[in-house]
């Protein structure tokens, strides 16, 4: 129960993410489609669908796959009777062949490696509309694919933190599963633990600093939930910036 919950917010900020590039991806791909295509009610479905797969994904060790076979394998093997005793570590709880092969190999690299594909297309799709040739009186798709090409900046460099920031402790997961007796420097091993943690502080702070509708957002929560005063209106999606046909 204390390892698990990590796992579970970790799992969700991936698929998350990946919702966001999707929905960045249908937003440049359909413009004129987009509002009938991605409702309310099908955002919220992706929502809550999102927090049950990481629900299932991080609550898995609580379902049998954990180190406890092999903490009482080493316990009768030492000679102990009775109930063995468990050191609350994580990598003393948690598989590291349930994080390397399902974790990992499964729900962390794959949805890394599908986003950077989604953001590839979405910057080659912008590129291609900014580069065609429009009339002075087609500015609108311009301001439109110009806006897009922003908030996909901003998403990418959020994409690109997290890896940097997760990445280097799967490296290490990986390295004690397949070679238990390589020596990993703990300093190296804090600072990965760091990294993971110090991501969590910057997201926030990139997306509200970034990104317009996030930070309206942030100060609309702000304001209805803590200050208790409503936000003020902002038209955050102009229809005028729409693409024309």
């Amino acid at each position: 129960m204390v390892a698990c919950p990590v796992l579970i917010l970790t799992q969700s900020s991936i698929l998350a993410l990946l919702a966001i590039a999707v929905d960045r991806y249908l937003r440049v791909k359909i413009p004129l489609r987009y509002k009938t295509v991605v409702t309310p009610r099908r955002a919220a479905v992706a929502i809550a669908g999102c927090w049950i797969l990481s629900f299932v994904v991080g609550l898995t060790p609580m379902f049998g796959w954990n180190n406890l076979n092999a903490v009482e394998r080493a316990w009768v093997a030492n000679g102990s009777v009775g109930e063995p005793v468990i050191k609350c570590e994580f990598e003393k709880v948690i598989s590291m062949e349930y994080m390397v092969y399902f974790n990992f190999f499964v729900w962390v690299l794959p949805p890394l490696l599908l986003m950077v594909l989604i953001y590839l297309e979405v910057f080659y799709l912008i590129r291609k509309q900014l580069n065609k040739k429009v009339s002075a009186s087609s500015g609108d798709p311009q301001k439109y694919y110009g806006k897009e090409l922003k908030i996909a900046k901003s998403l990418a460099l959020i994409l690109f933190l997290f890896a940097l920031s997760w990445l280097p402790l799967h490296i290490f997961n990986c390295i004690t599963l397949f070679c238990p007796s390589c020596h990993k420097p703990t300093i190296l091993i804090y600072i990965a633990i760091f990294l993971t943690h110090g991501n969590s502080a910057m997201n926030p702070i990139v997306y509200a600093f970034r990104i317009q509708k996030f930070r309206v957002t942030f100060l609309k929560i702000w304001n209805n939930h803590f200050r208790c005063q409503p936000a003020p209106a902002v038209d955050e999606d102009p229809p005028e910036e729409r693409p024309d046909d």
